[in-house]
């Protein structure tokens, strides 16, 4: 096999990198937390980076999950906010997610999760293929409406705790609604990551629009 077709053969065995961004609290390692089951059932091999500002909190809690094997999660700590190094210099992400992929080869599926400190959070497409972005509706029925990158731009947007819109006094219907007129058709999802509810159509999207499964 030439130079070529053994780095063309190894492109084509890399793991998929799917972003999952999103404000602080707004249900990111919760709503990993509820995939991995699914993907497990699916027999989908992947593994986890997770981005904090000088902690690894979010990596010591999926590695304590007992949901995934604790080598399988790594953690970035960005030193800065997270957004700098999964957007204007992604280096140590994809460091990371190299890592992993050496490691534990073959893999089918990298998430690299980041919190944000606003709606502006985006992912550089030098470091994944597909992003997803994280709202929920306690942060108000409006943030649709405030058309941020991270809502317009995410190739899947998922509107989280929905179980609390009656409590907040969102409109549900009218912020999926409002959501899905700025994304000019990309997909809007809402989910409940307390109980799994819709859980399940967001690992079918993976599925089919990243792992190319049918």
């Amino acid at each position: 096999m030439t130079a070529e077709a053994a780095h063309a053969a190894e492109a084509a065995a890399s793991a998929a990198r799917v972003g999952i961004g999103g404000p602080v609290g707004s249900g990111k390692t919760a709503l990993i937390e509820g995939l991995l089951p699914l993907f497990h059932a699916r027999g989908t091999s992947l593994a986890i980076v997770t981005n904090d500002l000088v902690t690894q909190e979010d990596a010591e809690r999926l590695q304590r999950s007992g949901l995934i094997r604790p080598e399988r999660v790594v953690g970035v700590e960005a030193g800065a906010c997270p957004h700098t190094v999964i957007r204007e210099d992604p280096t140590l992400n994809i460091e990371a997610a190299d890592l992993l992929e050496r490691q534990l080869r073959p893999l089918d599926l990298i998430l690299i999760e980041s919190g944000g400190d606003n709606l502006a959070s985006t992912f550089s497409l030098d470091l994944v293929d597909y992003w997803m972005f994280v709202i929920d509706v306690s942060g108000g029925g409006d943030i649709p409406r405030k058309r941020g990158p991270g809502i317009v731009r995410a190739d899947l947007l998922i509107i989280n705790k929905s179980d609390l819109a009656p409590h907040v006094g969102v409109d549900l219907v009218l912020m999926q609604t409002e959501a899905s007129a700025v994304r000019d058709g990309r997909p809007v999802l809402l989910t409940n990551c307390r109980t799994g509810e819709g859980l399940d159509r967001v690992a079918d999207h993976l599925a089919h629009d990243v792992l190319m499964e049918a």
